[in-house]
């Protein structure tokens, strides 16, 4: 299964997306500052660039696990359903623990993806609703997921 993400706004506090899986629209995201990062850049050029928990994941492909659970929300009530085990983005480099979460404004970001609909300036509205669809449509083939950002 192939997730893209096409980013259509970006400002100083946040990046507005598109998310589509195989070809067709699926939901809005919300992500931080996108600070121009991309997969090829060396660690060192993401180092300078990057501000923790404020900036977008690097523009490219990745892969997404949903075996691993997550220590910060695997308590939450909200993700009790998937037993804590979210969206895993793998090998982001510069990163580590970028995973696809429930959440509406930028502070929630962390600098990860979150998942909804963008009926309010700067937000994504019914994140959990969408989370669960995400969730239940990623387990469809839950051993062949990419993302790619651009």
């Amino acid at each position: 299964m192939k997730l893209l993400l096409k980013r259509i706004a970006r400002t100083d506090g946040y990046t507005i997306g598109k998310l589509y899986i195989d070809g067709v629209y699926f939901c809005d995201t919300l992500e931080d500052k996108d600070r121009g990062l991309t997969q090829n850049m060396s660690l060192a050029e993401i180092a300078q660039k990057k501000i923790k928990r404020e900036t977008a994941i690097p523009a490219g492909t990745y892969k997404i696990t949903l075996e691993v659970v997550s220590p910060k929300y695997s308590t939450r009530d909200a993700y009790k359903f998937c037993g804590g085990k979210l969206p895993r983005l793998l090998n982001v480099p510069g990163y580590d623990g970028i995973l696809i979460h429930i959440g509406n404004y930028p502070k929630d970001t962390e600098g990860c993806l979150l998942v909804g609909a963008n009926n309010v300036k700067g937000a994504v509205m019914n994140s959990t609703a969408t989370f669960k669809k995400l969730y239940e449509t990623l387990l469809k083939d839950r051993y062949n997921l990419t993302i790619t950002i651009e």
